[in-house]
């Protein structure tokens, strides 16, 4: 599923492409990505005019003029992919759930192939309320290293379920929750309220250096997930220990381990993030 910093790298693709463009037509394919009425939704993004493209957490938000944004949540195999015209043959994605089509003949497709994706507009009032449920941006000068330790003090979660709580840290997804602990050195499944001030502060560097380190690298494909120019990210080389149960650690040697807990899959060192 993509995360944050494959959010982030489809914004920065999106900006070139989109910022200025005025809708003139509404294409639903498969209204199932909708969170609201296809009359509501169509009615409200025609003759709107897309301002900026920004991100919170992993959702691409398009703020259109009237005070009011297009908010896509990519699911697990979203691709937001912008043509300066309508794309045609080998070109044109396979799985197309929606189509921006703008004046001047540039177009915007939403495509999904399993359709967990999610789009719909909001108003500001709106927007806000879903902003307030959501935690800190883990980029932000906010997020700082004793505010992550006094907010893990409030729980006895396992880490890497805190993490991927979006009311307590806002974008991170399993890729990065498990890169984050392997490089602070604890167990996945060590409960928040346990960690120490100073692996506090280990956890914080280690979520900031992996989040930015995947943002230049434009993000990890594992299998679906693409740019706004239909590229993989090239991330996935650079990964410690996601995905790579089995393997020898690239710090230690010893073999990278797997473990289920919360009907997700957790990957450690045993020797670089041993359990309490």
């Amino acid at each position: 599923m993509p995360e944050l910093p494959e959010a982030e790298t489809i914004v920065r693709g999106l900006r070139p492409a989109v910022v200025g463009a005025t809708v003139r037509a509404v294409e639903i394919v498969h209204a199932d990505v909708l969170r609201q009425p296809r009359q509501r939704f169509s009615a409200a993004l025609r003759g709107r005019t897309i301002e900026a493209v920004a991100r919170r957490g992993k959702n691409v938000l398009l703020h259109l003029d009237g005070d009011s944004l297009l908010a896509v949540n990519l699911g697990m195999t979203g691709r937001l992919l912008p043509f300066p015209e309508a794309p045609r043959g080998a070109r044109r994605p396979t799985h197309p759930a929606l189509v921006l089509r703008f004046h001047g003949g540039g177009v915007m497709i939403f495509d999904d192939q399993r359709r967990f994706g999610t789009v719909e507009v909001l108003d500001a009032e709106a927007w806000a309320i879903r902003d307030r449920r959501m935690g800190p941006e883990p980029l932000e000068r906010g997020f700082t290293p004793a505010r992550l330790y006094r907010a893990l003090q409030g729980s006895r979660s396992p880490l890497r379920s805190w993490l991927l709580d979006q009311r307590r840290v806002a974008g991170i997804g399993n890729i990065y929750a498990a890169e984050a602990l392997y490089l602070a050195g604890l167990h996945p499944r060590d409960p928040a309220n346990r960690v120490t001030s100073e692996e506090a502060a280990a956890l914080h560097a280690g979520i900031r250096a992996v989040l930015r380190a995947a943002i230049d690298q434009g993000g990890t494909t594992i299998r679906d997930y693409r740019n706004a120019d239909g590229e993989e990210g090239s991330y996935a080389r650079r990964l410690h220990v996601y995905g790579r149960d089995g393997a020898a650690c690239l710090a230690c040697g010893d073999t990278v381990q797997r473990l289920v807990f919360s009907n997700r899959s957790a990957f450690f060192c045993p020797t670089c993030q041993p359990p309490r």
